[in-house]
């Protein structure tokens, strides 16, 4: 048998292994999806109630990850539909539909009967026909407890300008699935990979299907040539030629009972179509190798068409699975794929314009005189940064950064100077997350929600920045966010909480103040001493898993993430430093 026989033969067996996968895990989660279907059908209950559109005012959106954030293709609107939230205890979805005015930077939210059921991880494609339709296809909705799965293969529009829901029953489309992608590409939406899990099993696609926005029927694509692995959560683009690019994503392998391997796919495919994107053309794969800068590999990362026939990717994590921890980097950075020179390259903020700078510079000149404006213009030394890195007992990778001070005539400074000058040098940006929403409108990037990891413990954000990709100046805070309130349950702690089946949004305050009252009562006493003969650096090595934790139960602006590690938490050095040198003192 020649070589094209055995891969013809190869590429079989590979077929009728994932077909047997794809029966086990369909046979294990039937038992688990009948369970949800019953809650499932409970919401949906609650929201048959619904007779009306009812549109009001109201606060930004409660905290959450793995919603859609779509731009309205004729106003300027973005739309939050779905998401999912864990307060520690118990796992929330939403869908709920908010829509954000960007001129008036306010929200509203738009109540409308007979929505699509409760969900996250599923995909929206906004297309422009009448007034606007919003697709949504898929995703997941998940027992309180998060340890059951039900996965969506049904599909929505959403008609803007009438604001009604409407499901639409089409057969032979893709089976449920959650972490797919799906973009509009001339009259027809295409959806690829996602993955199907149930509590011992699961199964990663890579297979492709067609939706017709004219005659409403779905078609499996079977296209030539040697397409991506199957994954999750990649970057899927269309050009306007009509072809689709496929970037990275996540998958994972089961390499013996109760251990899996994931893996960071970093390599990138052209889907491609011979003819006007009818249903009969052929469509073909083929292997992108793109020049320029590349992003580190990541998942969780969020995707957006921008201007100029590019793509962008921001933020998501680099997780390094060992044995019994996991180490994690989340990133805020953005990188661009320019689709027409098959090119990757970082995207570097330019800062503000100095102009401002200048003209506050020579107002101070008028009334202090040239001494004044020579000594402004001088860069003031600013605080030193002492990095140093440990691993948590958990194995989390933490960054302690101590910050060393300035010399003192900086702090001789007039406050309001202080003000605008830290205005001018600190840059203002989303902290580092992943499976955070995006959209972009009139060339404009939004970034609403996502996550990041500190240890066990969860924070799903509920901020929004936007940047001007034509600028690429500043990020601009739209929705600020204190991650320090949000409520977190430990899991030893009792179940004494109510089914609350809108969301976790209550007892915040309670916390913050219990946490503060514990601060109180401990004193100094709770700190460890310092014993005789020791050295400052030993101190300071001793004590340092002590601080790690001291760190995580004071979260606050000063212990806020920097950039680039999860666990990079500025945790009062100099308070460590202080206590040593106050019980030396003692001594």
């Amino acid at each position: 048998m020649g070589k094209k026989g055995k891969r013809e033969k190869k590429g079989k067996g590979a077929e009728k292994t994932a077909a047997k996968m794809e029966k086990k895990v369909s046979r294990r989660a039937k038992k688990e999806e009948e369970d949800l279907e019953a809650l499932i059908a409970e919401f949906q209950s609650l929201d048959a109630k619904k007779t009306q559109v009812i549109e009001s005012s109201c606060p930004p959106p409660s905290p959450r990850l793995n919603g859609s954030l779509s731009a309205h293709p004729e106003k300027d609107e973005l739309i939050l539909f779905g998401g999912e939230y864990f307060n520690g205890q118990k796992t929330y979805l939403y869908n709920e539909l908010y829509v954000y005015n960007i001129r008036k930077n306010s929200w509203s939210k738009v109540e409308i009967p007979n929505p699509p059921p409760r969900r996250c991880a599923h995909q929206a494609a906004v297309v422009p026909t009448a007034g606007g339709q919003l697709w949504v296809f898929g995703g997941e909705f998940a027992s309180p407890n998060g340890e059951q799965f039900y996965h969506y293969k049904d599909l929505w529009v959403l008609h803007l300008a009438t604001k009604t829901w409407e499901q639409i029953k089409a057969s032979g489309g893709p089976s449920g699935r959650s972490g797919h992608r799906m973009v509009a590409c001339k009259r027809q939406l295409i959806v690829f990979g996602g993955f199907h899990e149930s509590a011992r099993d699961y199964i990663y696609y890579n297979d492709v299907y067609a939706f017709n926005l004219d005659s409403f029927t779905w078609s499996k694509l079977v296209p030539s040539g040697i397409g991506p692995a199957p994954r999750s959560g990649c970057q899927m683009a269309t050009t306007p030629e009509g072809s689709i690019i496929i970037y990275g994503g996540y998958s994972k392998q089961r390499i013996k009972k109760d251990v899996d391997k994931g893996t960071l796919h970093t390599d990138m495919f052209l889907l491609k179509t011979e003819g006007a994107g009818k249903e009969e053309d052929k469509w073909a794969w083929s292997r992108l190798n793109p020049s320029g800068v590349k992003p580190t590999p990541r998942s969780g990362f969020s995707v957006a068409i921008g201007p100029n026939n590019r793509s962008l990717l921001f933020g998501g994590v680099h997780d390094e699975e060992e044995e019994e921890s996991i180490e994690g980097d989340f990133f805020n950075d953005i990188y661009f794929y320019d689709m027409g020179k098959n090119r990757w390259f970082p995207g570097q903020l330019k800062g503000p314009k100095s102009e401002k700078r200048k003209r506050r510079r020579g107002r101070q000149a008028e009334a202090e005189g040239d001494e004044d404006e020579d000594t402004e213009n001088q860069h003031p030394q600013g605080p030193v940064e002492i990095v140093k890195e440990v691993v948590a007992e958990d194995g989390t990778v933490m960054t302690i950064k101590q910050v060393i001070s300035g010399p003192a005539e900086e702090k001789e400074r007039s406050e309001s100077e202080e003000e605008e000058d830290g205005a001018l040098s600190q840059q203002v940006e989303p902290c580092p997350r992943s499976n955070a929403m995006l959209a972009v409108k009139h060339g404009i990037l939004y970034v609403y929600g996502g996550m990041f990891e500190v240890g066990d413990r969860q924070f799903t954000l509920s901020d929004l920045y936007s940047v001007d990709l034509h600028k690429m100046e500043e990020w601009k805070v739209l929705v600020e966010m204190d991650p320090k309130a949000q409520e977190w349950l430990e899991e030893s702690e009792s179940d004494e909480e109510e089914d609350d089946t809108e969301g976790a949004e209550g007892g915040e305050e309670e916390e913050e103040s219990s946490e503060e009252e514990s601060e109180d009562e401990g004193g100094e006493e709770q700190h460890p001493s310092v014993q005789p003969d020791e050295k400052h650096e030993d101190y300071l090595s001793r004590t340092e898993q002590y601080w790690i934790k001291l760190a995580r139960s004071n979260m606050g602006p000063d212990a806020k993430e920097k950039k680039g590690h999860v666990g990079s938490w500025n945790i009062h050095p100099a308070l460590q430093s202080a206590k040593y040198y106050m019980l030396r003192a003692q001594a």
